[in-house]
């Protein structure tokens, strides 16, 4: 059987990257890579970016960033916020990867590693606006900050941001958390620190809210094409992947297609959307473990391609479409995909 493929367009990626940075300039774009660039492939997604003027990459963990160091040379700034063990801290710290720093209990083994190595640690330390998703809490940044300070002092850091998430719940519910960063950033300048890089969006908030962006913004889904779910469609974004598979029999009615479960299409998805075809938009019937069933187009024949979702082309729904239909996030039905699916572009 063939396998589906997830067919990643370059020229429409690069769209949505020219797209996102016209829409947050004057700040600057931090491109998300989680979950290996949200299934297209992080180091493809990177190259690409880089190419295209992205000087910011974030990732989850400190092993995606040092994979990105190593691939894409010393050129961009990388960032990863996961807190972490010792030995990827000194990993960290020899490829020159910025750390997102959440807890004093980090902090200090940050330093001490970069002590211990004789190496300078770039800082940005997380604030707890009341997401409580770590961060540093009000009664905790002070120290937090003399802590930074004082290791800068000494060479072993450097604190060059401030970073937090957002609720995403409701305006005001933002607008307090913006309150609570600034503060905090303001309280940092009158300990002596120089704040440089302030990141406090993600996706929706920094397309939707410009008055919350800081110097940085953090987009990643948006980049790939995926809107939030129960969002509105996006000005200049697309989807910039494809799932295709291959009609591998015809059975009356219906047409059976090389991509199941097993490759990580949900099965809830049957008989909740469509699916593209060379005869339009079909019913996805069921999904079954190796295949999926989908009804049939005059002349339907094995070779023929059934795709799955994409910018709709041939009657296809988006990734958040599909997620929507069952009450997830257009991520998840990108990044739950499995190797067996063939990235191709």
């Amino acid at each position: 059987m063939i396998a589906p493929v997830l067919r990643v367009d370059e020229t429409v990626l690069r769209a949505n990257i020219a797209a996102v940075t016209a829409r947050v300039a004057p700040s600057e774009l931090m491109m998300v890579l989680k979950d290996d660039g949200y299934g297209f492939g992080a180091v493809w997604a990177a190259r690409v970016a880089a190419d295209a003027g992205v000087s910011w990459f974030g990732t989850y963990d400190i092993p995606a960033a040092i994979e990105l160091r190593r691939e894409l040379g010393s050129g961009p700034r990388l960032f990863a916020w996961v807190t972490s063990a010792d030995e990827e801290i000194d990993a960290a710290l020899h490829a020159d990867v910025d750390l997102g720093v959440g807890t004093l209990e980090y902090l200090h083994r940050v330093v001490a590693r970069a002590g211990a190595l004789g190496a300078t640690a770039r800082l940005h330390l997380k604030v707890d606006t009341g997401l409580h998703r770590n961060g540093l809490s009000a009664a905790e940044w002070d120290e937090g900050v003399t802590v930074a300070l004082r290791a800068q002092e000494r060479g072993r850091a450097l604190l060059v941001g401030a970073w937090s998430h957002l609720a995403e719940a409701s305006d005001a519910e933002d607008d307090a958390a913006q309150a609570r960063f600034l503060a905090a950033v303001a309280r940092a300048g009158e300990l002596g620190a120089e704040v440089t890089h302030r990141h406090l969006t993600a996706s929706a908030a920094t397309w939707a809210r410009p008055e919350l962006r800081g110097s940085l913004v953090r987009v990643g889904a948006f980049c790939f094409g995926i809107r939030s779910a129960d969002g509105p469609d996006l000005p200049g974004i697309a989807p910039a992947a494809s799932l295709v598979a291959t009609v591998v029999a015809v059975d009356g009615g219906e047409v059976v297609a090389g991509i199941g479960s097993f490759d990580g299409l949900p099965s809830i998805l049957a008989g909740r959307v469509q699916v593209g075809t060379p005869g339009g938009a079909r019913p996805l019937l069921a999904v079954e473990p190796d295949t999926v069933r989908v009804g049939a187009w005059d002349g339907a024949a094995v070779g023929d391609e059934v795709v799955l979702f994409g910018r709709g082309g041939t009657g296809e729904e988006t990734p958040t479409t599909l997620a929507e239909a069952i009450g997830t996030v257009g991520e998840e039905i990108l990044c739950r995909l499995t190797a067996h699916v063939r990235r191709e572009g």
